[in-house]
């Protein structure tokens, strides 16, 4: 329950019944001073000018119309037509209560609908950067937003595992495997290399020549290359899971659409 719309709903039909026309906005506000009460009516006014009478004389009539029941402690006039209204304070803590009780607050649920969310969207080799972070956050807080409202939500983390640096990152592997160096598999070390892999390729025609054969051979399915693929794509994964596990994130490894899947 939304207490300024349910009170919106029930002074603007006080107003139609003392002669504003169907539907006149009541404007109601939480007031901006406590002296004030919780909301205020600022639509009285506005109709008063509107039907040709006195705005005070108009919120009198407005008033004797205005049934509260036990949500208000009192109602009363103020200024030169303004409604102030005082919540029970018995009431709001019966709302509360009720609220607390009711594993969805109170909120109604909506007409179920498939929706599909996507956020997160890192890339592989690379570290996720504040930018992704922002996503992901933003992203999980509207799943489960649309989860709570009773929607069924399909989440889409969209993975950067495609493309030209896949040629260089295999043939800068190939390379350090061949001379029997160490890989690290940190995602961080991981990133250093493709910096040194992007290095080589501008730097060094023969490297570069190479790297563009995996890309093809990559996407012709060559079973090598696909193995190395595979393994960078692996690491990225379980960090980034890591990460979205330590964030409390609903994100999942079976979420995850990359753009080899298109």
């Amino acid at each position: 329950m939304n207490i300024q719309s349910l009170l919106n709903e029930k002074v603007s039909a006080a107003m139609v019944a003392a002669g504003a026309p169907e539907g006149t906005p009541a404007a109601v506000r939480q007031s901006a001073k406590p002296q004030f009460g919780d909301y205020q009516a600022n639509g009285v006014m506005g109709a008063a000018k509107k039907i040709g009478t006195n705005p005070r004389e108009f919120a009198q009539k407005v008033l004797d119309a205005l049934d509260l029941g036990d949500m208000a402690s009192r109602a009363e006039i103020a200024g030169p037509g303004f409604i102030n209204i005082f919540l029970n304070d018995q009431w709001l803590a019966k709302q509360a209560d009720m609220a607390l009780s009711d594993a969805h607050l109170g909120i109604e649920k909506q007409d179920k609908q498939n929706i599909v969310v996507d956020y997160s969207a890192p890339n592989v080799a690379k570290e996720m950067h504040v930018g992704h972070l922002r996503s992901t956050i933003i992203g999980d807080a509207v799943v489960r937003t649309l989860e709570f409202l009773g929607h069924k939500v399909t989440r889409a983390n969209h993975l950067g595992d495609w493309g030209t640096q896949f040629g260089m990152l295999i043939a800068n592997l190939e390379l350090h495997e061949s001379r029997g160096d160490d890989i690290s598999m940190e995602l961080g070390d991981i990133e250093n290399f493709y910096r040194e892999s992007k290095a080589r390729y501008d730097e060094d025609e023969a490297f570069a020549a190479t790297a563009r054969d995996y890309v093809v051979r990559l996407q012709r399915g060559d079973a090598y290359c696909k193995e190395k693929w595979e393994k960078l794509v692996k690491v990225t994964l379980e960090q980034n899971q890591q990460n979205y596990d330590r964030l409390n994130v609903s994100l999942t490894p079976k979420d995850v659409m990359g753009e080899s899947l298109y």
